[in-house]
């Protein structure tokens, strides 16, 4: 259950006729897919939100908070996808420091993970494009608008058709998957700028005063609703003040999900230990600098405590009677949206992939294109079967798994970085984290630390999915795994 595989076996695998990816991609191509991913809509919902109800002005440190607990992650990360350049991501590295069991429970993980934050995303930009036609008196059938807009039977047309178009783009190959991505990112890019740039000239100094409003005791819920700390330790978080600050980045965290995403790349990227650490840290650099301009602009235009919450940046220009941005605004989420929703997508077939290749899945799905070089049995399988849940899924509190699968990678990461450098100190390192074991033992305290407020029911729904995943691994994965079939020979 503990048996590691080498990073030189790791490697090896990644040349074996059949099952080889296709190396096509730079350190732009990485850092416009990991812009791509990060920036979705939680630089148009989540600032209005937090800054009302939590951080006011000071939501903008809140970003940079938890744009420092991803960039702790970002170095491991970096240092295992230059060191281990092969496709999987956290579960590769796992597999080659903590173990085949983990190295499964992180990859069922990150299976679920990517699938579910497929699919709400797809529902998400489905409605953001049915709002955009309605604005110029388009409207979809109730029938083909999901289950959200109906009292009967609802499937999301839309969320489903959008998925199967980005299945076909990633099965003809990461070339084209990166020029659609570069395309679609620059759009959002601009409308990203077009909305700080204009903001700046409606803003008033008097709606940052105060910049950190005085502390208030924080409304939680009772029971599974209640954070996980809270019912385990009694401790209560509060909204603003100097706390709220670090409350509100438990909660903006989950606008930058996505960067780890760059890491189930390593494998197709010309020159991975160079390009890997570049691409992951300059993507995390880039969305930290504009969420904090955004949050700046929209508590500058008007007050924190004025704020909506559903549409914050498309109510603000509203109130200072520009209401075209607002448009533009939900033009640019509609279009960011498809890139996100399409890596997301791109991360999870990488890691069945590479779960496959090993025999913990069947092989059947590790063959690649002979043309194109993709996997493409298990983009297909997968893309259909998320189009199908995509069609017949409203956005719900289900979402919040995809939060703790993505915290639970980090800290299997950063382990791994710790456990890697004392049983393989030989390994050439192209980049190192540096502060080893100091940074990588902070980043496990910041990850869990955002665990442990989310929701008790939260933990509750991952650990029964967990348990699923143990037992598929000692029913199927253990007996089929290659490793186990090489020390029978």
């Amino acid at each position: 259950m503990f048996r590691t595989k080498t990073v030189e076996q790791s490697i090896r695998d990644t040349e074996e006729p059949d099952h080889a990816l296709k190396k096509s991609l730079s350190a732009l191509d990485l850092t416009v897919f990991g812009v791509g991913v990060i920036i979705g809509t939680g630089i148009f919902v989540l600032t209005g939100k937090v800054a009302k109800e939590t951080a006011g002005p000071a939501t903008a440190l809140a970003f940079v908070a938890a744009g420092i607990v991803c960039a702790l992650a970002a170095l491991c990360y970096a240092e295992f996808a230059s060191t281990v350049p092969v496709a999987g991501s956290a579960y590769t590295f796992a597999y080659a420091s903590l173990g085949e069991l983990v190295a499964w429970i992180i990859g069922w993980d990150l299976v679920l993970e990517f699938a579910l934050g497929t699919a709400v995303v797809a529902v998400g930009w489905s409605g953001y494009v049915r709002s955009l036609m309605d604005n110029v008196n388009w409207t979809m059938p109730e029938a083909l608008s999901g289950p959200d807009a109906t009292d009967g039977f609802g499937f999301d047309i839309l969320a489903f058709a959008l998925v199967l178009i980005l299945t076909v783009i990633l099965v003809l190959g990461m070339k084209l998957s990166a020029r659609v991505t570069t395309v679609v990112v620059a759009i959002k890019l601009a409308v990203v700028g077009i909305v700080i740039v204009a903001g700046l000239f409606f803003i008033k100094s008097a709606n940052y005063s105060p910049f950190i409003p005085d502390a208030q005791p924080q409304e939680s819920g009772s029971g599974l609703d209640a954070p996980l700390i809270q019912l385990m330790f009694g401790y209560e978080p509060t909204n603003f003040g100097i706390m709220g600050i670090f409350t509100a980045a438990s909660v903006v965290f989950f606008a930058f999900i996505g960067f780890d995403v760059v890491a189930t790349a390593a494998e197709e990227t010309k020159v991975p230990q160079r390009d890997m650490p570049r691409g992951i840290l300059a993507s995390l650099l880039i969305c930290t600098v504009l969420y904090v301009a955004v949050s700046l602009v929209v508590t500058g235009m008007q007050h924190y405590s004025e704020l909506s919450v559903s549409a914050p940046l498309a109510d603000a220009f509203k109130a200072v009677g520009h209401p075209f941005y607002a448009g533009v605004i939900s033009f640019g989420a509609a279009v960011g949206l498809t890139t996100v929703c399409m890596i997301l997508l791109l991360g999870q077939t990488r890691v069945f992939f590479a779960m496959s290749r090993d025999g913990l899945l069947p092989r059947f799905f590790s063959v690649t294109h002979p043309r194109f070089g993709t996997p493409y049995r298990p983009t297909i399988l997968l893309g259909v079967i998320i189009a199908i849940v995509a069609g017949f899924t409203s956005i719900n509190e289900l979402a919040t798994l995809v939060n703790i699968g993505t915290l639970f990678a980090f800290v299997v990461v950063a382990l791994g970085v710790i456990v890697l450098r004392r049983t393989r100190p030989d390994l050439h390192r192209a980049f190192r984290t540096p502060w080893v074991p100091v940074l990588p033992i902070v980043s496990v305290a910041a990850s869990v630390w955002l665990m442990l407020n989310l929701p008790a029911e939260t933990w509750l729904r991952f650990a029964i999915w967990m348990a699923i995943g143990v037992a598929v691994y000692f029913l199927y994965g253990r007996r089929n795994s290659r490793m186990q079939k090489d020390n029978i020979s």
